[in-house]
């Protein structure tokens, strides 16, 4: 018996190693790199990257609350586990965003408005994801008003981020790239 199984599936059990060792080091080629998936738009260097990010990451977490929405209503979408995928889509981004904005505060060392900013925006960026839950008593309109409008918290900053870097002393200002606004 022990030898049917030495002869018959032993190779059989190679092979599929074998099979299996390209196809995991095709994958590994292919699987994107971080800076394609959290910062999409991003055309420069860190700063840039963490600011695409911010909001593209949001963007992410309100689309997955929005489902909790349809699916269970407003009321409902908080409670027990229905909650469950808006959660952990916020613990998920909020691990993704930590290189870039550790690289984007490295980057941003010209200027300290910069870092000042940088840190503001992340700070902007947790609370609201956070703040992605329903309340009681809000009206849809005023729901979908609220999360928007975090968007325009967010540009604003944006801008005074590149604004500051801008203003770097010459010879160490960083190109920050330009704003791309991807669909909301």
């Amino acid at each position: 018996m022990v030898q049917f199984f030495r002869q018959a599936l032993a190779p059989l059990v190679l092979g599929l190693i074998a099979a299996a060792v390209p196809m995991a080091a095709r994958s590994a080629e292919t699987a994107p790199k971080p800076e394609t998936y959290l910062c999409p738009n991003a055309t420069g260097g860190a700063v840039d990257c963490f600011l695409h990010a911010v909001e593209h990451l949001y963007t992410m977490c309100r689309q997955v609350k929005s489902i909790e929405i349809i699916e269970f209503g407003y009321e409902a979408s908080d409670r027990g586990t229905n909650s469950a995928k808006s959660e952990y889509c916020v613990d998920k981004q909020k691990l993704n965003i930590t290189r870039p904005y550790q690289a984007a505060l490295r980057e941003a060392t010209v200027s300290k408005q910069a870092v000042d900013g940088v840190r503001g925006l992340h700070e902007l960026w947790n609370a609201s994801l956070v703040a992605l839950k329903w309340r009681p008593g809000e009206s849809d309109d005023d729901y979908k008003s609220r999360t928007a409008a975090v968007y325009a918290a967010i540009d604003e900053r944006i801008v005074a981020i590149r604004q500051y870097l801008a203003g770097a002393p010459a010879g160490r200002a960083v190109a920050a790239g330009t704003p791309a606004k991807a669909p909301r």
